[in-house]
């Protein structure tokens, strides 16, 4: 037998029929990871929306090229594929539209056609969709419009990388939560801070930038009452031309201890603070951070006598919010790891050691199950300044 690796085709007839799939597999591939990319610069600026990324291309004698992207903008729109379109104008005619997300098919009381609208008034012959939208008001039939209006459409391109980008949404839309990143830091000895809640600073500076960064990319950052208590922190964006991406500070505070000289409470006019209280906090309290311009709301107590986080994070999805930061400290890591509600962890270890006992910063039961690899994932390690970060990813 012929083995078909020898055949070729005849001079000057260009490549072999057999490799055309494998070609445009490869080029979906590329321009689809271009779309994932360019979506995730507004990671943390669309909510109550996914940030979608979208790019057009058109074939040349020379093989596709790009015409134009598009991004979901902060607030949440125009969306991607829209912006896209425009920019491409009469471009995109017989192209191909990749989408990170399925395209809207419903119009909303903001206004503004849905992107299936807009992606088959463009003209284009083809569509390429990461990954199908859950949103009960989609659901599929985005897809399925474009299919009956004759553009071919292929779904699954780089699903993982885009079901990982767009979990926040996921998360929302189908459990009513938002995707909950735990970030920790210890010590080369494994400590988060001094005996007696004594801080301690671990990371270096490239590390913290790279914090800094990460609040950016979220919706929403989450601090116990404990930490702030302890640090008086401003946790907000600090980085040159990010310092408008300051997410909304949440702090998780069952009886109103936060106080009105904090920096918080002082800045709650720049940056949103909402505090997430219990339902018995003395109004008294209430009514006084209300007049300093925060935010407070109430939710019911777990049997262990603290805040029922499940309830404070659904709290947040009615809000909007799709992507929560937390830096509340190895207690409340561990309770949202332990209760499911932990979707990505980030430890960093510094290579500095506090050389004697302190507070630990991975409790026994979050360790135990970042070390199950049914339920959990090492995604990735890399070094950032002179400390190892590690990231894990939930399954399912």
């Amino acid at each position: 037998m012929t083995d078909p690796r020898a055949l070729s085709s005849d001079a000057g007839s260009g490549p072999r029929e057999e490799n055309a799939p494998n070609r445009k597999l490869a080029a979906d591939r590329a321009f689809m990871a271009q779309a994932l990319a360019y979506g995730a610069r507004n990671l943390g600026a669309t909510w109550p929306n996914p940030s979608v990324g979208a790019i057009v291309t058109r074939d040349t004698r020379d093989g596709p090229v790009v015409v134009a992207r598009g991004l979901t903008q902060p607030g949440g729109r125009p969306h991607g594929e829209a912006l896209a379109f425009a920019r491409a104008g009469a471009a995109a005619m017989g192209g191909t539209l990749y989408v990170t997300l399925e395209p809207c098919s419903h119009r909303s009381l903001r206004g503004g056609i849905p992107c299936v609208e807009h992606t088959i008034l463009s003209g284009v012959k083809r569509v390429v969709s990461a990954m199908a939208d859950p949103n009960p008001f989609i659901a599929g039939l985005g897809h399925a419009l474009l299919r009956t209006a004759g553009i071919e459409v292929v779904t699954g391109v780089l699903e993982d990388q885009a079901q990982r980008a767009h979990r926040g949404h996921v998360l929302r839309v189908t459990q009513g939560r938002p995707m909950v990143t735990f970030k920790i830091a210890r010590t080369a000895d494994g400590y988060a801070g001094g005996a007696g809640a004594t801080p301690l600073a671990v990371s270096c500076a490239t590390a913290g930038a790279w914090v800094h960064l990460q609040r950016a990319r979220h919706d929403a950052i989450m601090l116990g009452i404990g930490s702030v208590l302890s640090d008086d922190p401003q946790l907000t964006v600090r980085l040159p031309g990010l310092a408008g991406r300051s997410p909304v500070r949440v702090i998780l505070d069952t009886h109103l201890r936060l106080p009105l000289t904090s920096k918080l409470v002082r800045t709650a006019r720049e940056v949103p603070v909402w505090v997430i209280a219990a339902e018995t906090a003395p109004v008294r309290l209430e009514a006084e951070l209300v007049a300093a311009g925060v935010e407070v709301m109430r939710v019911g107590l777990g049997p262990d006598g603290h805040l029922d986080l499940r309830e404070a994070l659904t709290l947040l999805g009615t809000r909007g919010i799709t992507r929560v930061f937390s830096e509340g400290g190895p207690r409340i890591g561990e309770k949202l790891a332990l209760a499911g509600l932990a979707d990505e962890v980030i430890v960093s270890t510094s290579p500095k050691t506090l050389g004697e006992a302190g507070i630990v910063a991975v409790r026994p039961g979050l360790a135990g199950l970042l070390a199950d690899p049914d339920l959990y994932r090492l995604a990735e390690t890399e070094l950032i300044g002179g400390d190892r970060f590690e990231h894990f990813v939930r399954r399912g």
